[in-house]
């Protein structure tokens, strides 16, 4: 794999297990650990970045993720994508979503999915036979092939794509078969302010189909109690911790919730200011103590490293069901700040400086090549990876990005290429791509004064736009080049069907 000109790189050295960079260590770094260290992922759907108490929200009470930030490192420049299925497809694989050609949400049999091809987290690390579990929303396709027991993962458990693509949705038209949980799920969409209250799916569009709840590659339930799945992820996930006790494991937790429709068990209503919307993400947060609190009862907390992170800004769309993205512009399906800009904490007593906050550049497609360098797994040399290796900032080795740039794009078909904009530590440009292939920057931000993208500043720093616009046109030149194909579905008439006893 050719080096790439937007990752800063450091010589590699090994310590152990643990590959690091040539820089003075801080003391507990230069311990040798007996085994590998176990990862757990947590990641929420829809959350934006104003929704935690760490983060500044004044009414949404989350002591357990404030107590990680204040036992850890908490990022404020960290992206996902624009929204749910390429922010997951970035995540697994170290990629942009559109160099893997998996830029768009893939719903009920869906005929293509993540390429089997590619190489996701999971599999790296059964290569130092971890024990590997995928727990919630996975929506990287539904087809067997797709799915995350196909993917490096032993087992599933979840719903495999957003808990919304049901025939609950508000924007199904209504019809005779409108029963009392639609009812309910109406009047909610009317009192939130939903943007889309009256305007409904064309005939046979939408989401007829039933919810399947997932145990490995069958369907145990259809339509389950979402007012359960939190707490059913939760147990499950702590079930797989107690299991998986003595070996190293790596747990990917992903939350359908905050995602609409809004639900919450019986324990957290009415518990938040923030009305559902709160009372949901309290819940979320008692799922973070309950396992953090399990790692310490096991003698587990000091060997896990703890990522908590979602997928992309609120869905504002849905008014006060949608959340905050705090400062930042706009929300989930934009390239504005309050669109990819999440949360993101990360959480490893010992190895981990508590109470740290950075401002570097860093995304979830930087799991992947972070959680390799800790295991002692290389990362894929036969393909473009575009993440870097976090461990330099979380060891407290630096203080800068990985990255020089960061590029943003939105949705799009497969072999082609959404690009829309680049950052580099200070400003931001969007652009539009012509019909010829080239880079047009349109706005500029500075990003150091003003994060909410209020003053658009091209017209004042033309120099700094060309300069951002030459990269950005290396980068979107390189990535049309080197684009991989997406996975398609081999059985295109089957969907996923309900177990039959």
């Amino acid at each position: 794999m050719r080096t790439k000109l937007s990752c800063v790189g450091l010589t590699p050295v090994t310590l152990g297990f643990l590959t690091v960079h040539s820089a003075p260590l801080m003391a507990q770094q230069q311990e040798t650990l007996e085994r590998l260290p176990n990862f757990i992922i947590i990641f929420t759907d829809d959350q934006g970045y104003g929704d935690l108490g760490c983060y500044g929200s004044p009414d949404i009470r989350t002591p357990n993720i404030d107590r990680m930030a204040a036992d850890g490192m908490r990022f404020t420049c960290f992206y996902g994508a624009p929204f749910s299925g390429p922010s997951r497809a970035q995540l697994m694989t170290g990629c942009y979503p559109a160099r893997v050609s998996h830029a768009g949400n893939p719903g009920p049999s869906s005929p293509t999915g993540l390429n089997p091809h590619e190489v996701t987290i999971a599999e790296l690390l059964k290569e130092k036979d971890y024990a590997t579990m995928c727990i919630g929303k996975w929506h990287l396709g539904d087809a067997p092939e797709f799915l995350p027991t196909s993917q490096g993962f032993d087992s599933y458990f979840g719903i495999p794509f957003s808990n919304d693509m049901w025939r609950y949705h508000p924007r199904m038209a209504p019809g005779e078969s409108d029963d009392s949980l639609m009812a309910a799920i109406r009047k909610r969409a009317a009192y939130t302010g939903f943007a889309g209250e009256g305007s409904y799916y064309p005939p046979n569009g939408g989401f007829p189909n039933d919810l399947p709840l997932m145990v490995n590659q069958e369907v145990i339930e259809l339509n389950p109690d979402q007012r359960q799945l939190t707490t059913r992820y939760t147990e499950a996930a702590l079930s797989f911790i107690e299991k998986q006790k003595d070996q190293p494991f790596f747990l990917y937790l992903a939350h359908n919730m905050p995602h609409v429709p809004l639900f919450v068990s019986e324990k957290h209503v009415g518990k938040s200011f923030r009305g559902l919307y709160g009372d949901v993400m309290m819940e979320v947060d008692w799922s973070v103590g309950k396992i953090i609190d399990h790692l310490e009862k096991l003698g587990l907390e000091k060997n896990t490293l703890v990522i908590f992170t979602s997928d992309n800004g609120p869905w504002l769309q849905y008014g006060i069901d949608g959340g905050s993205a705090g400062p930042f512009r706009a929300g989930k399906g934009t390239v504005y700040e309050g669109g990819l800009r999440v949360p993101a904490i990360f959480r490893w007593p010992g190895k981990i400086l508590p109470g740290q906050v950075t401002g570097a550049m860093a995304g979830n497609l930087d799991l992947l090549p972070t959680i390799a360098g800790l295991a002692g797994v290389n990362v894929p040399t036969d393909r473009e990876i575009d993440g870097c290796d976090l461990w330099p900032v979380l060891g407290g080795i630096s203080t800068q990005s990985p990255h020089n740039f960061f590029h943003y794009m939105a949705g799009s078909r497969p072999n082609e290429v959404n690009y829309l904009g680049i950052r580099n530590e200070r400003w931001k440009l969007l652009v539009n791509i012509s019909n010829e292939g080239k880079v047009q920057g349109k706005e500029l931000y500075d990003l150091g004064a003003d994060p909410g993208e209020k003053f658009n500043r091209l017209e004042m720093h033309k120099e700094i736009a060309a300069l951002l616009g030459d990269q950005a046109q290396a980068f979107y030149d390189d990535l049309l080049n080197n684009i991989r194909p997406v996975g398609k579905r081999k059985d295109l008439k089957k969907g996923l069907q309900p177990a039959r006893n």
